[in-house]
């Protein structure tokens, strides 16, 4: 997935001088207003993410894609966050089209589970890259071509 030519990885957060993942997709939106952002997460961070600094503020500002997880799936989609934007859920067959809804939507994909933790996939051990707000400060943000 993090290999796609449409997906980059990068220190964006340095550059910006932001801390939190809202902050950073405020910035973003500022900075390239005709990029299609969507948000890609693993459902580890879905339970958890209504502990994140304005945390609501992510699911109004781009499309998130959730991606299953080993043992997560069922806490992701029980989450505080998944109950309280349940009704802008889409169907896992529309995540195609993600980038072009207006958020707040979210998909769930049910992918073939990676055994591998974050931080093997980030410390290259893992077949990409990725990295969470809560281990490294860092994003992974999806910017198709407009």
């Amino acid at each position: 997935m993090a290999r796609h030519p449409r997906i980059r990885v990068t220190d964006i957060e340095a550059r910006l001088g932001t801390r939190y993942t809202a902050e950073t997709l405020r910035r973003l939106k500022r900075r390239f207003p005709h990029t299609r952002f969507v948000w890609l997460m693993g459902a580890d961070n879905l339970v958890q993410i209504a502990s994140w600094k304005d945390w609501p503020q992510i699911f109004h500002a781009v499309p998130i894609a959730v991606f299953a997880r080993p043992t997560y799936s069922l806490r992701a989609l029980t989450a505080k966050a998944a109950r309280r934007f349940a009704r802008n859920r889409l169907r896992e067959s529309a995540g195609r089209r993600l980038a072009d809804q207006e958020p707040p939507a979210w998909v769930f994909v049910h992918n073939r589970p990676n055994p591998l933790s974050a931080t093997e996939i980030r410390t290259g051990r893992g077949a990409g890259t990725g990295r969470t707000e809560k281990s490294t400060g860092r994003s992974q943000v999806s910017a198709p071509p407009t």
